[in-house]
């Protein structure tokens, strides 16, 4: 059974122009996938939809089996866990309060996290090696680690779908290699990672399964290694793009040149 499942998905605003148009796929367990496509195609609507944030026009999400509109709040939060784009904290917690923070939907009535919970926490940001930063504020820290901060929270969630809007924005190289290779761990542990991003090489890097939208279409969905390809970043992106196999250290990869 798929982790999700989109069938003829369509959402408009009050213009009734469509935004999203027939979307139809499906996103295995334990599986990174890439959601890419032009500025405007609906990409991060289409992840308001799948948090059950907006409500579609018509058409279905079924979370492992189950109509994502049928699942209570307080469940849904424990099977879904958000990523936002990196942003500019205003308080100066701990980052350790800021990861217990996913907690909050197993606290109970009175949200009161107990020491097992700043446990947990813990432990979720000694996974992603950031354990260290536990007593440093969340304002002082970089933005790599801000963003690992961040997933830490959302694994404190317990929740088995990760869904992370453009995770590598705003962030050096060196931290965009990084926190993709933590979501390529975190697939293998059997978490789904669901990613926005403009970036078709780390798709091609790090994961299974690719979906261009363009004009609120699927133009394209299905294995990356198969579908990002020169012929489809051109109709994309309107760009000539070549892909490209080269050695990376004992093994090839295939990744992005353009063509100036």
């Amino acid at each position: 059974m798929p982790a999700i499942a989109v069938e003829n998905l369509c959402f408009h605003y009050d213009s009734r122009k469509p935004v999203l148009d027939n979307l139809s796929f499906t996103i295995e367990t334990g599986s990174v996938t890439s959601i890419l496509g032009p500025n405007g195609s609906g990409k991060t609507t289409l992840l308001k939809l799948m948090l059950g944030l907006k409500q579609p026009v018509s058409g279905s999400i079924m979370i492992a089996g189950r109509p994502l509109d049928q699942i209570p709040l307080s469940e849904r939060a424990k099977l879904l866990a958000y990523v936002p784009q990196q942003h500019s904290p205003i308080f100066s917690y701990k980052s350790l309060d800021v990861a217990a923070m996913g907690r909050v939907p197993h606290a109970g009535i009175f949200c009161s996290l107990k020491k097992a919970d700043l446990e947990i926490a813990r432990q979720n940001m000694a996974r992603l090696g950031i354990e260290h930063l536990a007593d440093r504020p969340y304002t002082e820290i970089s933005g790599g680690e801000q963003q690992l901060v961040l997933i830490a929270r959302a694994l404190s969630q317990g929740a088995g779908i990760l869904i992370l809007d453009e995770p590598v924005a705003g962030l050096d190289y060196g931290n965009q290699l990084l926190l993709l290779k933590h979501l390529r761990n975190l697939a293998g542990s059997g978490i789904t990672c669901i990613k926005t991003t403009h970036y078709p090489e780390h798709a091609l890097w790090t994961s299974d399964q690719a979906i261009f939208i363009k004009n609120g279409r699927v133009a394209a969905c299905g294995s990356s290694e198969k579908i990002i390809n020169s012929e489809m970043l051109q109709q994309i992106y309107g760009a000539k793009i070549n892909v490209i196999e080269t050695n990376a250290g004992a093994y090839k990869i295939r990744t992005c040149v353009p063509e100036f």
